[in-house]
């Protein structure tokens, strides 16, 4: 029903993606050979085209010239609400619990700010989403990293015992959460989630859920938000979620909290408006409704069938054809993360040296290093199949 396969020429339109490549500074894929073209499995934005539904609510406010000041609309709020119900299952959610950030990162600042003092130390999982690092590093708090593990099927899983022994040692009062988590792909489950938040009960740990890969669960998975565990679990938590990682609108800007404790939330508030900074385009008000509707959700679910088809075809690529390269099957996002350590320590190779193949042949994968794994690479599979193939393709004959 809706167009997965065609191949958008984005050079030149502001997309980092591919205009990004070879850009200094190390966090960007280096340029392949000369006459080589790229193909973005970097940075985790899509190469699909948005649902037309957003666009149609784009054109329609676009072709009234005129764009001053304004109230966030009544529809912003019941889409919202409507989408987490049928979505997520929630019941009893408000617009009063609902708050407009400019992104997930910065809704992350704000939390911190209102839960930390500069230097104290906050509890991340590893492998750990850059931009977590980023925001902790910017802002000056310690990061304490609680290593997941990888099970006898290679499944990450939490370590609780770890957990609990760096909350108490390090007198921790605050986690960054990221469900459903990047770059692993564990969708976690009710049972996982009540585990954590055992601890987080125990020590007073407040807690920053990043859900904005809800949307992107697999097939045969299913997202649970994390307040929905307890009680105490909805009053300790700020979740942020955003349309713009589901439907591709990053460069539009607009994410949103959900909080439920009116203390809390009262206090988040407070802090997020202390920049001026933090205001709603009118655009990304509309691109959310648009979104959000009956037919941004059609065009969803068969977003979710290709990038499931996209998934188990890439893992299964790399196990049957590279050797000494491990992966373990994501449950969420549209992202792998792979262990090349068998792989380098064979062919006497490191990390670095083995990205550089890669990148020289056009598959402008990632580095896994910036997220804390020990030797993996990060590679994004939202584009269209006939490039999934094209870039194993390449890696079969030309690097492993």
């Amino acid at each position: 029903m809706f167009d997965f396969t065609t191949i958008y020429d984005r050079h030149g339109r502001d997309a980092l993606a591919v205009d990004g490549i070879g850009m200094p500074g190390g966090f960007a894929p280096a340029a392949p050979d000369p006459g080589v073209d790229v193909i973005p499995m970097w940075v985790a934005d899509m190469n699909f085209a948005t649902a037309p539904a957003i666009i149609r609510k784009l054109e329609e406010r676009i072709s009234h010239p005129l764009f001053g000041y304004y109230e966030i609309t009544d529809d912003y709020y019941n889409a919202v609400i409507r989408w987490q119900q049928e979505r997520n299952g929630v019941q009893d959610l408000t617009r009063e619990c609902i708050g407009y950030e400019n992104g997930v990162l910065g809704g992350v600042a704000t939390a911190l700010s209102v839960f930390c003092s500069r230097g104290d130390s906050v509890l991340v999982h590893s492998p750990t989403y850059v931009g977590f690092t980023s925001v902790l590093e910017n802002n000056g708090y310690r990061i304490i990293h609680s290593p997941l593990v990888q099970d006898g099927d290679g499944v990450w899983r939490m370590d609780y015992a770890d957990m609990e022994e760096r909350i108490r040692r390090e007198h921790i009062h605050a986690a960054i959460f990221c469900s459903p988590h990047n770059p692993c792909g564990r969708v976690w489950t009710m049972d996982e989630l009540k585990e954590a938040y055992r601890l987080f009960e125990k020590y007073d740990v407040k807690v920053i859920s990043d859900e904005i890969w809800s949307d992107l669960v697999l097939e045969g998975h299913r997202h649970i938000p994390s307040q929905s565990v307890s009680a105490d679990a909805r009053s300790r938590t700020v979740a942020l979620y955003a349309p713009s990682k589901t439907f591709n609108l990053a460069g539009l800007i607009g994410s949103y909290h959900v909080i439920y404790d009116p203390t809390l939330r009262d206090r988040i508030r407070k802090e997020s408006s202390l920049g001026h900074y933090n205001a709603m385009n009118v655009l990304s008000m509309h691109a959310l409704t648009g979104a959000y509707s009956p037919e941004g959700e059609a065009w969803l679910e068969e977003l979710r069938q290709v990038l499931t088809e996209n998934v188990r075809y890439a893992v299964g690529y790399i196990r049957s054809h590279f050797q000494g390269v491990s992966v373990s099957m994501p449950e969420g996002t549209y992202m792998l993360f792979a262990d090349c350590t068998q792989w380098c320590a064979a062919h006497g190779c490191t990390l670095k040296e083995l990205e550089e193949k890669i990148w020289r042949v056009g598959v402008a994968v990632q580095d896994g290093a910036m997220f804390h794994g020990s030797c993996h690479l990060r590679m994004n599979l939202a584009l269209p199949r006939s490039r999934v193939e094209e870039a194993m393709d390449r890696l079969a004959r030309y690097v492993f």
